[in-house]
């Protein structure tokens, strides 16, 4: 047995506690989760299912853990786990599965497979089986601090072309300042837009806000990958930042990963809790609306539909803030078949946008996305979140449906009363 096997194996077996082994102890093969899974329901691959791509974990908590289990290893009945095996694992799990929980939503055991997933992708990671650019985009986080290798004077140059276009000032630094402002790569350098539009929309309301300059990055390569540690170090970059501007409220902005990993994965992963709140953007944008700081001029007649996130509105509960948001501008607005909690992942998320292998997969699954579109025959489409935003743009292209995509916080920006 190699030395990375090993690792590996023992990683994965780090990984199993009684929740998991109470899990697969409760699995009643009913496949009720395949139908959950775009991967699956695109491509018919039985290897695609989900439960089936936490068989990494469930082959070493059976061979060790359970009783018949070690009989079958003692007597030699188990095949060994090997180099080829992380091999084709790596690819179930990392190419076919982008963590979005719609298959632990509709298990009638109430098993988290989602979180199986991510266990085992613990263990892959360990054993140095993960997509190459994944490795790549973890390794610019901890070396620069964000997947795209952005660096603070690229965050500056942007600040000063916003401020130059919006005669606004974007507050660097500035200490107790209700909300901290966090940004993903993508938003840095895809959609400078996402920031003044922050700019103009928080301008309106008078509130305190900052950016920091020792942390400004939201995206978590260590949560996709399956790393812990640096998961942890990466939220923790945020913690430091936030104590030492002594703010209120830390905001996640449209990205679902970087809402998952600070809001809800972020104080399990520092092992204490914050001393600030957390918010995504449209949580604050809602809070505003509330208390009618929120005005807008000017309504849209298009038919809009939108898509939810599902980091963000499934597996974070904001789905009903986007919804009141859009309803302040939106004269027509449809909901997708199947919206909200359980609305079809757009195929990108957990990393498998930053796999290149994947390419090909991710856009074949999108015919699950076309198919809700085909039904509602939007004249747009509203998101929250960068990732999705790209992936939609390049699923759109490719299906040939020429749809304009916008972004929740950039339109209210748009609508603002002057």
């Amino acid at each position: 047995m190699s030395a990375s096997v090993e690792k590996g194996i023992n990683a994965l077996k780090g990984q199993i506690d009684s929740t998991v082994a109470t899990f697969f102890s409760s699995c009643v093969h009913c496949g009720m989760c395949a139908d959950a899974c775009l991967f699956y329901t695109e491509t018919g691959c039985p290897t695609r299912t989900p439960i089936y791509k936490a068989e990494p974990l469930r082959r070493i908590w059976k061979s060790e853990f359970t009783l018949m289990g070690r009989i079958g290893k003692l007597l030699g009945l188990t095949k060994p786990v090997d180099e080829a095996c992380f091999s084709r694992w790596e690819k179930m799990v990392y190419d076919s599965c982008t963590l979005c929980g719609r298959c632990s939503m509709v298990c009638p055991a109430g098993i988290d497979i989602a979180l199986l997933i991510h266990k085992t992708r613990e263990g892959l990671a360990a054993a140095g089986h993960a997509p190459q650019g994944l490795i790549d985009a973890t390794r610019r986080s901890v070396e620069t601090g964000g997947p795209m290798g952005v660096k603070l004077p690229a965050l500056l140059a942007q600040i000063r072309h916003v401020e130059k276009d919006t005669g606004l000032k974007i507050p660097l630094d500035v200490v107790n300042a209700d909300y901290m402002l966090l940004l993903s790569s993508m938003e840095i350098i895809n959609f400078p837009e996402f920031i003044e539009a922050i700019a103009k929309i928080f301008n309106k309301a008078k509130l305190s806000w900052t950016i920091s300059t020792e942390s400004y990055e939201a995206t978590n390569s260590g949560i996709q990958i399956g790393v812990s540690d640096i998961a942890a170090e990466l939220v923790q970059r945020i913690v430091d930042a936030a104590e030492k501007l002594q703010v209120k409220t830390v905001i996640s902005p449209e990205c679902g990963h970087a809402y998952m990993a600070i809001r809800w994965d972020g104080p399990n992963l520092t092992g204490k809790p914050f001393n600030f709140k957390v918010r995504h953007i449209l949580e604050v944008l809602d809070e505003l609306r509330l208390k009618g700081q929120l005005k807008i001029n000017k309504k849209d007649s298009r038919r809009l539909t939108y898509h939810d996130p599902c980091q963000i509105s499934r597996r974070g509960g904001v789905i009903d803030q986007p919804r009141h948001l859009i309803n302040l501008f939106a004269e027509n607005f449809v909901e997708m078949p199947d919206a909200g909690k359980m609305n079809w992942c757009c195929g990108a998320g957990g990393g498998v946008s930053a796999n290149e292998r994947a390419d090909d997969l991710r856009l074949k699954v999108f015919q699950r996305k076309k198919d809700q579109l085909d039904k509602v025959k939007p004249d747009a489409i509203i998101s929250a979140c960068s990732n999705c935003r790209i992936h939609l743009e390049d699923g759109l292209e490719e299906y040939n449906m020429d749809i304009p995509l916008m972004s929740l916080t950039e339109t209210l920006a748009e609508y603002l009363e002057d």
